[in-house]
């Protein structure tokens, strides 16, 4: 593995990790893909973890004002839930398999919500079933490659939540998310205490971009926050569609 390649990637995926935790919408999705380039996944996941705490417990203090309780009272046990399934199944589910369904959902909602259909209805309540359902939902997909935000946002973009409430919930919810993942991926050894002074020259950057993040949501105009969380939603639920699809469609050599 090159050291400069390594590194590069590296900084890239501890920014982008930050301006997802200052509410910038699902922008840590890219993070383990483009650490991957340079490392084994799960591997990656593992070094980016403590990066996803540090990174969060900064993104709470920005929004320690801005979120939705009821919300975050659904999915805080829910995503728990989904966590100790992935826990249990690491071994027996396919992570293609699993992305694929969440990327075909998130990018079904995302282009109908991008047409307009459903854009006139008003804001709908943060009920319980759902709420359940796409938590444990998040919490197992976050579990196997921190893709958490497509099930998230398949339930709460529905409820037309002000912007900084929206990303202060999400920031509030995956902060919980990654505590409860530290001693899951410690035991099935994904997580190290080697890993930790490489991780340790990443917090910087994601601290900074932490801050970043958070200004930026703050200037952008209500409207163009969502549109681009729908686009986002979109893009990278078709490339979770195209990850769970492409070992389909390559011939198997004898």
């Amino acid at each position: 593995m090159d050291g400069t390649a390594f590194w590069i990637a590296a900084v890239i995926a501890s920014i982008a990790v930050g301006l997802s935790k200052g509410g910038l919408p699902v922008v840590a999705m890219m993070s383990v893909p483009i650490l991957s380039l340079v490392m084994p996944p799960l591997q990656a996941a593992g070094l980016l973890l403590p990066i996803y705490i540090v990174s969060d417990w900064f993104g709470v203090w920005a929004y320690r004002r801005d979120y939705d309780l009821r919300i975050l009272k659904i999915m805080f046990p829910a995503t728990a839930l989904g966590i100790g399934l992935g826990w249990a199944t690491v071994n027996l589910i396919s992570e293609q398999l699993v992305g694929g369904m969440i990327g075909a959902l998130g990018s079904s909602f995302a282009a109908s919500r991008l047409l307009g259909w459903g854009a006139k209805a008003g804001a709908q309540e943060a009920r319980i079933a759902p709420g359940l359902f796409w938590g444990a939902t998040a919490g197992f997909t976050s579990f196997l490659s921190h893709a958490g935000g497509p099930p998230f946002q398949i339930y709460t973009l529905p409820l037309r939540l002000p912007k900084m409430v929206f990303a202060g919930t999400s920031t509030i919810l995956f902060t919980w998310v990654n505590a409860v993942k530290l001693p899951a991926y410690w035991s099935i050894g994904i997580l190290s205490l080697d890993s930790l002074p490489i991780a340790a020259w990443l917090f910087a950057p994601a601290t900074l971009a932490v801050f970043a993040g958070v200004r930026l949501v703050r200037l952008l105009p209500e409207k163009l926050f969502y549109t681009l969380v729908l686009w986002a939603l979109l893009l990278l639920s078709l490339r979770m569609l195209w990850v769970a699809v492409i070992p389909l469609l390559t011939p198997a050599h004898p």
